[in-house]
């Protein structure tokens, strides 16, 4: 069933302020790209400012750096941070594995490496992005821009013999010209369907000359935080499985659920 527009939201932003159970003082916190995780850096500067939460944060893309900056968030980098206690970020979809493809918004690359360099990653997500199989969202993959037409022509021939329900492969586009990554690489964009083995793709789709990284997201998410409109959020964990569900308060601020607030 395909969730309003505001109810998206609602499970965003619960799923959001459920994050922030995972957040001590003195962390190293790693923070996601994206329109949940957005919402997940805002709550946690009104922590910062309003609390005094003494964290910092290392940003996954420009995007999330600005945001953070303008809430007063302190930030470092990840060569200078060493290791994160925990990264919360989204997903684009996610399966009952808790596998994930990311990379919607542009900011793979950086989010595998943040999320690969810390204890824990938390994905928070609505309803919306929970798939019993992989692959209805296209699979983002970040190639250099040298020589782009014969990897994707490569990943072309891999994915005729994979195992997967389509063979779609476009550009991503920001009007009329390629969309160009923090790194300056390009993505290709894989209209799959399904994906039935995620993890032998992305081995695969990693070892083609060109390709940066893949948006497959396998066995590294630890915990996901699913929020629904009423206010509920799934607790779903690699070790623990399915840990049910608990309410979180949602506030009668509307600007709340408006996307992108």
């Amino acid at each position: 069933m395909t969730e309003s527009p505001i109810n998206s939201e609602r499970g965003k932003y619960v799923a959001a302020k459920a994050a922030l159970e995972f957040i001590k003082p003195g962390m190293k916190v790693g923070l996601g790209t994206g329109s949940t995780a957005a919402k997940f850096v805002q709550l946690l500067g009104g922590l910062v400012n309003n609390e005094g939460l003494d964290i910092v944060g290392v940003p996954t893309s420009s995007q999330t750096r600005d945001l953070a900056a303008s809430l007063n968030i302190p930030l470092t980098t990840l060569d200078e941070a060493g290791w994160l206690d925990v990264t919360v970020d989204g997903a684009d979809e996610f399966d009952t594995k808790l596998n994930l493809i990311k990379g919607g918004g542009g900011a793979l690359l950086q989010e595998k490496i943040v999320a690969s360099a810390s204890d824990q990653m938390v994905v928070i997500s609505d309803a919306s992005k929970q798939v019993t199989t992989l692959g209805a969202f296209p699979l983002p993959v970040e190639v250099i821009r040298f020589g782009w037409g014969t990897t994707a022509k490569t990943i072309a021939e891999l994915l005729e013999a994979a195992n997967v329900g389509g063979h779609e492969i476009r550009m991503r586009m920001q009007g009329e010209q390629p969309f160009i990554t923090d790194e300056q690489h390009f993505i290709l964009d894989l209209h799959l369907k399904r994906i039935g083995a995620p993890r032998q793709l992305a081995n695969q789709l990693n070892r083609i000359p060109g390709v940066v990284e893949s948006g497959l997201f396998v066995v590294m998410a630890d915990t996901v935080l699913v929020g629904h409109e009423d206010g509920m959020v799934h607790t779903y964990d690699r070790d623990q499985g399915d840990m049910g569900t608990r309410a979180i308060r949602i506030p009668d601020d509307d600007s709340l659920y408006v996307p992108g607030a």
